[in-house]
Protein backbone atom coordinates (compact mmCIF):
# COMPACT_ATOMS: atom_id res chain seq x y z
CA UNK A 1 0.00 0.00 0.00
CA UNK A 2 1.44 3.38 -1.00
CA UNK A 3 1.33 6.50 1.13
CA UNK A 4 -1.05 9.31 0.28
CA UNK A 5 0.74 11.78 -1.97
CA UNK A 6 3.10 9.19 -3.42
CA UNK A 7 2.86 8.72 -7.18
CA UNK A 8 0.40 5.85 -7.60
CA UNK A 9 1.82 2.76 -9.15
CA UNK A 10 -1.18 2.37 -11.43
CA UNK A 11 -0.39 5.76 -13.02
CA UNK A 12 3.01 4.43 -14.07
CA UNK A 13 1.60 1.44 -15.94
CA UNK A 14 3.62 0.38 -18.96
CA UNK A 15 1.48 -2.56 -20.01
CA UNK A 16 3.50 -5.29 -18.27
CA UNK A 17 1.68 -8.30 -16.86
CA UNK A 18 2.52 -7.25 -13.29
CA UNK A 19 1.11 -3.78 -13.79
CA UNK A 20 -2.03 -5.15 -15.48
CA UNK A 21 -2.53 -7.41 -12.47
CA UNK A 22 -2.04 -4.41 -10.16
CA UNK A 23 -4.66 -2.48 -12.14
CA UNK A 24 -7.15 -5.34 -11.80
CA UNK A 25 -6.51 -5.66 -8.06
CA UNK A 26 -6.93 -1.92 -7.53
CA UNK A 27 -10.14 -1.92 -9.56
CA UNK A 28 -11.52 -4.64 -7.30
CA UNK A 29 -10.62 -2.49 -4.29
CA UNK A 30 -12.54 0.42 -5.78
CA UNK A 31 -15.64 -1.75 -6.32
CA UNK A 32 -15.29 -3.32 -2.87
CA UNK A 33 -15.07 0.10 -1.24
CA UNK A 34 -18.35 1.09 -2.90
CA UNK A 35 -19.93 -2.17 -1.70
CA UNK A 36 -18.74 -1.59 1.87
CA UNK A 37 -19.51 2.14 2.10
CA UNK A 38 -22.35 2.70 -0.37
CA UNK A 39 -22.52 5.24 -3.21
CA UNK A 40 -19.27 7.23 -3.16
CA UNK A 41 -17.75 10.26 -4.83
CA UNK A 42 -14.38 10.20 -6.50
CA UNK A 43 -12.98 12.17 -3.56
CA UNK A 44 -14.44 9.64 -1.08
CA UNK A 45 -12.82 6.74 -2.89
CA UNK A 46 -9.47 8.49 -3.30
CA UNK A 47 -9.35 9.27 0.41
CA UNK A 48 -10.30 5.76 1.52
CA UNK A 49 -7.96 3.95 -0.85
CA UNK A 50 -4.95 6.26 -0.83
CA UNK A 51 -5.13 6.96 -4.57
CA UNK A 52 -5.22 10.13 -6.59
CA UNK A 53 -8.59 11.23 -7.93
CA UNK A 54 -7.27 10.83 -11.47
CA UNK A 55 -6.43 7.18 -10.79
CA UNK A 56 -9.85 6.56 -9.24
CA UNK A 57 -11.60 8.11 -12.25
CA UNK A 58 -9.65 5.86 -14.62
CA UNK A 59 -10.73 2.74 -12.72
CA UNK A 60 -14.31 3.98 -12.46
CA UNK A 61 -14.45 4.57 -16.22
CA UNK A 62 -13.58 0.91 -16.78
CA UNK A 63 -16.03 -0.30 -14.11
CA UNK A 64 -18.78 1.78 -15.70
CA UNK A 65 -17.97 0.36 -19.16
CA UNK A 66 -18.18 -3.16 -17.67
CA UNK A 67 -21.57 -2.25 -16.06
CA UNK A 68 -20.19 -3.00 -12.60
CA UNK A 69 -20.87 0.53 -11.31
CA UNK A 70 -23.05 3.40 -12.47
CA UNK A 71 -22.91 7.15 -11.93
CA UNK A 72 -25.73 8.94 -10.13
CA UNK A 73 -26.42 12.38 -8.76
CA UNK A 74 -25.71 12.53 -5.04
CA UNK A 75 -28.91 12.69 -3.04
CA UNK A 76 -29.23 15.99 -1.21
CA UNK A 77 -31.07 16.17 2.12
CA UNK A 78 -32.44 19.54 3.21
CA UNK A 79 -31.92 22.80 1.36
CA UNK A 80 -30.09 22.41 -1.92
CA UNK A 81 -27.02 24.57 -2.46
CA UNK A 82 -26.10 26.24 -5.72
CA UNK A 83 -24.17 24.38 -8.35
CA UNK A 84 -24.37 20.96 -9.88
CA UNK A 85 -24.91 18.09 -7.40
CA UNK A 86 -21.87 15.93 -6.82
CA UNK A 87 -21.70 12.70 -8.80
CA UNK A 88 -21.56 9.45 -6.87
CA UNK A 89 -20.82 5.94 -8.07
CA UNK A 90 -22.93 2.98 -6.98
CA UNK A 91 -22.79 -0.74 -7.71
CA UNK A 92 -25.20 -2.09 -10.31
CA UNK A 93 -27.07 -5.37 -9.78
CA UNK A 94 -24.42 -7.00 -11.95
CA UNK A 95 -21.71 -5.53 -9.75
CA UNK A 96 -23.34 -6.82 -6.58
CA UNK A 97 -23.67 -10.27 -8.08
CA UNK A 98 -19.89 -10.32 -8.55
CA UNK A 99 -19.49 -10.39 -4.78
CA UNK A 100 -20.54 -13.19 -2.45
CA UNK A 101 -24.15 -12.51 -1.54
CA UNK A 102 -24.70 -15.79 0.40
CA UNK A 103 -27.49 -16.81 -1.98
CA UNK A 104 -26.31 -20.43 -1.80
CA UNK A 105 -26.56 -20.41 1.98
CA UNK A 106 -30.06 -18.93 1.80
CA UNK A 107 -31.16 -21.57 -0.74
CA UNK A 108 -29.75 -24.43 1.35
CA UNK A 109 -31.42 -23.09 4.49
CA UNK A 110 -34.75 -22.77 2.67
CA UNK A 111 -34.61 -26.29 1.24
CA UNK A 112 -33.57 -27.72 4.61
CA UNK A 113 -36.59 -26.01 6.20
CA UNK A 114 -38.85 -27.48 3.51
CA UNK A 115 -37.36 -30.92 4.13
CA UNK A 116 -37.78 -30.72 7.90
CA UNK A 117 -41.16 -28.97 8.14
CA UNK A 118 -43.05 -29.40 4.87
CA UNK A 119 -42.90 -33.02 3.78
CA UNK A 120 -39.35 -34.35 3.87
CA UNK A 121 -37.36 -35.39 0.81
CA UNK A 122 -40.54 -35.75 -1.26
CA UNK A 123 -41.32 -32.07 -0.74
CA UNK A 124 -37.80 -31.09 -1.81
CA UNK A 125 -38.16 -33.26 -4.91
CA UNK A 126 -41.51 -31.65 -5.72
CA UNK A 127 -39.93 -28.20 -5.41
CA UNK A 128 -37.04 -29.25 -7.66
CA UNK A 129 -39.43 -30.52 -10.35
CA UNK A 130 -41.56 -27.36 -10.18
CA UNK A 131 -38.44 -25.17 -10.44
CA UNK A 132 -36.97 -26.89 -13.50
CA UNK A 133 -40.42 -27.20 -15.06
CA UNK A 134 -40.90 -23.43 -14.90
CA UNK A 135 -37.41 -22.91 -16.29
CA UNK A 136 -37.71 -25.40 -19.13
CA UNK A 137 -40.15 -23.73 -21.54
CA UNK A 138 -37.39 -22.16 -23.71
CA UNK A 139 -35.66 -25.54 -23.81
CA UNK A 140 -38.89 -27.19 -24.90
CA UNK A 141 -39.36 -24.74 -27.78
CA UNK A 142 -35.75 -25.12 -28.91
CA UNK A 143 -35.91 -28.92 -28.97
CA UNK A 144 -39.31 -29.03 -30.68
CA UNK A 145 -38.08 -26.73 -33.47
CA UNK A 146 -34.91 -28.71 -34.15
CA UNK A 147 -34.36 -31.49 -36.67
CA UNK A 148 -34.23 -34.95 -35.07
CA UNK A 149 -30.45 -35.22 -35.34
CA UNK A 150 -29.96 -31.78 -33.78
CA UNK A 151 -32.21 -31.96 -30.73
CA UNK A 152 -29.44 -32.58 -28.24
CA UNK A 153 -27.45 -29.73 -29.77
CA UNK A 154 -30.51 -27.48 -29.59
CA UNK A 155 -30.94 -28.33 -25.92
CA UNK A 156 -27.25 -27.56 -25.30
CA UNK A 157 -27.62 -24.16 -26.96
CA UNK A 158 -30.71 -23.34 -24.91
CA UNK A 159 -28.92 -24.35 -21.72
CA UNK A 160 -25.94 -22.20 -22.67
CA UNK A 161 -28.23 -19.20 -23.05
CA UNK A 162 -29.20 -19.82 -19.40
CA UNK A 163 -25.56 -19.84 -18.26
CA UNK A 164 -24.82 -23.57 -18.21
CA UNK A 165 -22.03 -23.42 -20.85
CA UNK A 166 -23.38 -26.63 -22.42
CA UNK A 167 -22.06 -28.62 -25.38
CA UNK A 168 -23.20 -31.75 -27.23
CA UNK A 169 -20.95 -34.33 -28.86
CA UNK A 170 -20.91 -37.94 -29.97
CA UNK A 171 -20.40 -40.27 -27.05
CA UNK A 172 -17.36 -42.54 -27.05
CA UNK A 173 -17.91 -46.27 -26.56
CA UNK A 174 -19.86 -49.10 -28.12
CA UNK A 175 -23.39 -47.81 -27.56
CA UNK A 176 -24.34 -45.13 -30.10
CA UNK A 177 -25.43 -41.87 -28.56
CA UNK A 178 -24.50 -38.37 -27.54
CA UNK A 179 -23.13 -36.68 -24.45
CA UNK A 180 -24.68 -33.49 -23.19
CA UNK A 181 -22.02 -31.69 -21.15
CA UNK A 182 -22.71 -28.74 -18.85
CA UNK A 183 -19.46 -27.03 -17.94
CA UNK A 184 -21.09 -24.71 -15.40
CA UNK A 185 -23.86 -25.23 -12.86
CA UNK A 186 -25.33 -22.15 -11.14
CA UNK A 187 -26.74 -24.29 -8.31
CA UNK A 188 -23.85 -26.73 -7.82
CA UNK A 189 -23.21 -25.79 -4.18
CA UNK A 190 -26.86 -26.29 -3.30
CA UNK A 191 -27.10 -29.54 -5.29
CA UNK A 192 -24.21 -30.96 -3.28
CA UNK A 193 -26.63 -31.21 -0.36
CA UNK A 194 -29.87 -31.65 -2.31
CA UNK A 195 -29.31 -34.01 -5.28
CA UNK A 196 -33.04 -33.75 -6.00
CA UNK A 197 -32.11 -30.70 -8.10
CA UNK A 198 -29.93 -32.88 -10.34
CA UNK A 199 -32.55 -35.62 -10.48
CA UNK A 200 -35.27 -33.20 -11.58
CA UNK A 201 -33.01 -31.76 -14.26
CA UNK A 202 -32.23 -35.22 -15.60
CA UNK A 203 -35.96 -36.04 -15.70
CA UNK A 204 -36.73 -32.91 -17.72
CA UNK A 205 -33.96 -33.74 -20.21
CA UNK A 206 -35.56 -37.15 -20.67
CA UNK A 207 -39.00 -35.62 -21.17
CA UNK A 208 -37.73 -33.04 -23.67
CA UNK A 209 -35.75 -35.55 -25.73
CA UNK A 210 -38.35 -38.32 -25.54
CA UNK A 211 -36.00 -41.05 -24.35
CA UNK A 212 -34.39 -42.32 -21.20
CA UNK A 213 -31.11 -40.59 -20.39
CA UNK A 214 -28.31 -41.44 -17.99
CA UNK A 215 -26.48 -38.94 -15.84
CA UNK A 216 -22.84 -40.00 -15.80
CA UNK A 217 -21.24 -37.22 -13.77
CA UNK A 218 -22.17 -34.00 -11.96
CA UNK A 219 -20.30 -30.93 -10.80
CA UNK A 220 -22.21 -31.22 -7.53
CA UNK A 221 -20.60 -34.62 -6.97
CA UNK A 222 -17.15 -33.14 -7.53
CA UNK A 223 -16.72 -33.92 -11.23
CA UNK A 224 -15.41 -31.28 -13.57
CA UNK A 225 -18.54 -31.26 -15.74
CA UNK A 226 -22.14 -32.50 -15.63
CA UNK A 227 -22.38 -35.23 -18.27
CA UNK A 228 -25.59 -36.86 -19.50
CA UNK A 229 -25.70 -39.74 -21.97
CA UNK A 230 -28.50 -39.68 -24.58
CA UNK A 231 -28.87 -42.87 -26.66
CA UNK A 232 -29.20 -42.30 -30.39
CA UNK A 233 -32.05 -43.42 -32.61
CA UNK A 234 -35.81 -43.19 -32.83
CA UNK A 235 -36.44 -40.56 -30.19
CA UNK A 236 -38.82 -37.61 -30.32
CA UNK A 237 -39.33 -34.82 -27.82
CA UNK A 238 -42.45 -35.29 -25.74
CA UNK A 239 -45.59 -34.14 -27.57
CA UNK A 240 -43.91 -33.69 -30.96
CA UNK A 241 -45.46 -35.54 -33.90
CA UNK A 242 -43.47 -37.93 -36.08
CA UNK A 243 -43.24 -37.69 -39.88
CA UNK A 244 -46.59 -39.40 -40.31
CA UNK A 245 -48.30 -36.90 -38.03
CA UNK A 246 -48.97 -39.35 -35.22
CA UNK A 247 -48.27 -37.97 -31.76
CA UNK A 248 -45.29 -39.31 -29.89
CA UNK A 249 -46.06 -42.14 -27.53
CA UNK A 250 -42.57 -42.38 -26.08
CA UNK A 251 -42.91 -43.01 -22.39
CA UNK A 252 -40.78 -41.06 -19.96
CA UNK A 253 -42.19 -42.47 -16.76
CA UNK A 254 -39.00 -44.48 -16.30
CA UNK A 255 -37.19 -41.75 -18.10
CA UNK A 256 -33.69 -41.97 -16.83
CA UNK A 257 -31.15 -44.11 -15.19
CA UNK A 258 -29.95 -40.97 -13.51
CA UNK A 259 -27.72 -41.16 -10.54
CA UNK A 260 -28.21 -37.42 -10.20
CA UNK A 261 -25.94 -35.96 -7.55
CA UNK A 262 -23.55 -38.87 -7.65
CA UNK A 263 -21.78 -41.06 -10.20
CA UNK A 264 -23.11 -44.52 -11.01
CA UNK A 265 -21.40 -47.27 -9.07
Amino acid sequence: MKNVGETPREELATGTRFEQKWDHSTRNRVARSILDHGPSTVADLAGRLGLTQAAVRRHLDILVSEQVVEAREKRVYGARTRGRPAKVFALTDCGRDAFDQSYDTLAVDALRWIEQHAGGEAAVAAFARARIGAQAEPYRRAVAAAAPDRRTQALAEALSADGYAATARSAPGLQPGEQLCQHHCPVAHVAEQFPQLCEAETEIFSELLGTHVQRLATIAHGDGVCTTFIPRGGTRPSGVSDDAGAPSTTSTSSASESTAGRNPE
